[in-house]
Order: C-alpha cells, then structure tokens, then sequence
C-alpha cells in the first residue's frame, strides 16, 4: 500500500476503516504494510511497538501494525481500543515456518476480536508463498484451513467466515489480497460493481478493473472471473503511466475538489498488445482510474468508448458525493 503522511490525507469522512495487522514475530508483517520493493524489505527489523499509518484511497482508513511479541490479550490492554472500530482482522502467518503456534495465536485472536467487534472480517494471509511449489501451497493452504476451522468448530464457532490468501510480496498475490480485503470494507462495492459490468457490456470490454492509482490495488472490478495474468498487465501499465506521468504530467492541487470532480485533462493512454488485446487507460481523478482490456478491432468504436467512460465518470463522481453527504 502507498502510505502517506498525516498531512497529506484527504478525507471525506471523519471515521477511518481501521486494518489490523497482527501475527507471530518475523512473520512479515511489517513488510506487508509497506508494500516496499522486496530488496528494501530483506533486512526489516522486527516491529516494537505499533505503527499506524493513514492510507489516502478510495475510502481512507488506517493500517496498524501490531508487534508479535508483545501479548495484547494481556489484562493491562484495552480490547475495546484495539478491536472497536477494525474494520479488518490480517492475521500473517509465514508459510516457511512452523504455523501450529500461528494458529493457536490466531484462534485466540479470533475469540477475542468477535468478542469486542461481530462485524469484523477476519482475513489469513498465509505469507512468503513465493518459494513453495504449487502443489505444495495448495496443501499448506488446506491444511492451515482445516486447522483453522477445527479449532473455531471444537470453541462452538462454525459459522465464523474467515478468508484465506496466499500472499508474497515479490508477487501481485499482497496487492490482490489486500484488494479483496478492502473491497468487503466499501459499502457501494455492488453498485461500483454493476457499473462495471453495465459498461463493459455496453463498450465491448473484455475486463474493467477500477484502480486505486498509488497502490494499484482494484477497489472493483467486472463479474466476469479475475485472472491473474490481467491483473498482473494492469499493474504494470499503471507503473508504466505512472513514470510517464512524472515527466511529462503535472501535479493536481490538493483539495477536496480534486478529489471529487474529473475534468477533460485527465491522464488517458492506449497500448496495443501482440496477442491482439489492447489497454485502455483513463484516470477518474487523482486516485481512481479505469484500466480496460479490449480487443484491437473493437477499438474502432473509440468514439462510443470515450462516450461511456465519460458517463461512468460521472457516476463516480456521484458516489463519491453520496459517501461524502453520508460521512457529513
């Protein structure tokens, strides 16, 4: 995630989703938060004390990155401050070590999470999945799952939902994950989510993803099955943008306003691809942008594409405006 200094955020709600970040020492947790390049976070020092951090996207809310060491559970901690307001439970559990301990820690963090919060969603990012094969982080994943489930079922706790990532951060799995993670946190998802497919469907589009620019996770995406290798392109395209942008682009002024409106200089860009594909690329405004694959012969019809991403624009802008009377 991109993470941004206090004063630097722009908010249009004066409650923050909060992301806690817990599980056993050294098990990547603090890695995780940063989203660094992976040779920056080799060497990263085991975490002390709690960091928190303001993430500027979509909806803004904050990421706290709890040490592993240190038992929160203990009497002299306040449950309530730690778990009243999370919109999201991340436990890490290292997929190279030995987890029998990890899971005995996130059983007990699970029981006392629901206790304080219901409605929090519990996420398992089973972490540094890189070096496994395939087959082997499949087995992990199942045997994690049915640990998990065992010991929630053996304390009367069947029907608890909780959802299962493989994670590395020298792939896109991290950003994938925290996109499905931040996704459940949106109440406007199904409407996004129908705006997607109702444009798709309208301007030919193979698969629409809508991007939190920065830190290139998806906040919505069309119905039509997620694939990797798109998402993956996708990414990479942003970068590419991104780099462009910072040479030949401008800096947007630092208001609300920016935040809300789009307006005919935003970023656009259009790359052809040798299996016969194409990118589209349409920034919304300063945090969101549209990413398409289309295929090359419907890009004739670049003047009803233009037409429909301008009216999907503006249906951005009016949920944006309906969170910000909401949030008021």
């Amino acid at each position: 995630m991109t993470l941004r200094s206090e004063n630097s955020i722009i908010s249009l709600c004066t409650y923050q989703p909060r992301l806690l970040l817990m599980g056993l020492r050294r098990s990547g947790k603090s890695s995780i938060r940063r989203v660094m390049p992976p040779n920056e976070t080799l060497f990263l020092e085991s975490t002390n004390r709690i960091n928190k951090d303001e993430v500027n996207s979509f909806i803004d809310f904050q990421v706290w990155d709890f040490p592993g060491q240190i038992d929160f559970f203990d009497s002299a901690f306040d449950l309530d401050a730690i778990f009243g307001k999370v919109g999201a439970l991340i436990f890490v559990i290292d997929s190279q070590d030995e987890y029998l301990e990890a899971l005995t820690k996130l059983h007990i963090t699970i029981i006392k999470a629901l206790t304080v919060n219901p409605n929090i969603n519990i996420e398992v990012f089973i972490h540094k999945a890189d070096t496994l094969s395939d087959d082997y982080k499949i087995d992990t994943q199942r045997d994690i799952q049915q640990r998990a489930f065992d010991e929630l079922s053996d304390s009367g706790l069947d029907n608890i939902s909780v959802s299962f990532h493989l994670t590395s951060i020298f792939d896109y799995s991290i950003f994938e994950a925290f996109s499905k993670v931040i996704q459940k946190l949106i109440p406007q998802l199904p409407t996004l989510e129908n705006l997607l497919n109702i444009f798709c469907s309208n301007s030919v589009i193979e698969k629409a993803y809508l991007f939190d620019i920065s830190s290139k996770i998806y906040i919505a995406t069309d119905s039509s099955p997620v694939d990797v290798q798109s998402y993956e392109i996708c990414s990479d395209y942003i970068d590419v943008i991104l780099d462009v942008s910072e040479i030949y682009g401008y800096e947007r002024k630092n208001s609300l306003n920016n935040k809300n409106t789009t307006d005919e200089t935003e970023i656009s860009s259009i790359i052809r691809l040798s299996n016969g594909m194409a990118l589209y690329f349409q920034e919304l405004n300063r945090y969101l942008a549209l990413v398409c694959l289309i295929r090359t012969e419907n890009l004739e019809k670049h003047s009803l594409l233009e037409y429909n991403i301008q009216c999907f624009s503006k249906a951005i802008k009016q949920i944006m405006y309906q969170i910000a009377y909401t949030c008021s």
